[in-house]
């Protein structure tokens, strides 16, 4: 049960899932529904000061590495064209809607990068991300568990 809790977060704070595959994960396991929403949403949230650290500490020192610079410069452009005009646009409610949107390529990931390249304010940036990943996370849950009780 333990091992499956810890599994449900590890995917929350994966790039591959985030908390779109550690809820589900933690409920179909039989887990309790509410612990999981709240473990994977916390796990979920701890991603964007990992990436702000990560980006404005270690990602200066990769940067030298041909190979990590081409695929940053490439993750970097998708992340500018997918979200930068939305989020320009709408701003701060904006980047709410790009992270809360439960779809491969948005998420906490995306955000926390695009706000870096956008230079948005921490503060501002980690509460948008916030408000989405625990809307997205709200309505993972939601579909989730009522889709189980219907089946």
């Amino acid at each position: 049960m333990l091992m499956d809790l810890l599994t449900a977060m590890l995917w929350s704070l994966s790039p591959f899932g985030e908390s779109k595959v550690g809820i589900p994960y933690g409920i179909m396991k039989g887990l309790n529904s509410y612990v999981v929403l709240i473990t994977c949403f916390l796990a979920n949230l701890l991603v964007f000061p990992l990436m702000m650290f990560f980006l404005e500490n270690i990602n200066r020192y990769l940067i030298k590495w041909r190979f990590y610079k081409k695929s940053a410069v490439y993750v970097a452009k998708r992340a500018k064209t997918g979200s930068a005009g939305k989020i320009q646009k709408f701003g701060f409610f904006g980047l709410v809607l790009f992270v809360m949107i439960p779809l491969p390529g948005t998420g906490v990931y995306a955000g926390s990068i695009a706000s870096y390249l956008l230079k948005i304010e921490k503060r501002k940036a980690f509460l948008a991300n916030a408000i989405g990943i625990l809307i997205s996370s709200l309505l993972i849950w939601a579909i989730t568990v009522f889709s189980i009780e219907v089946v």
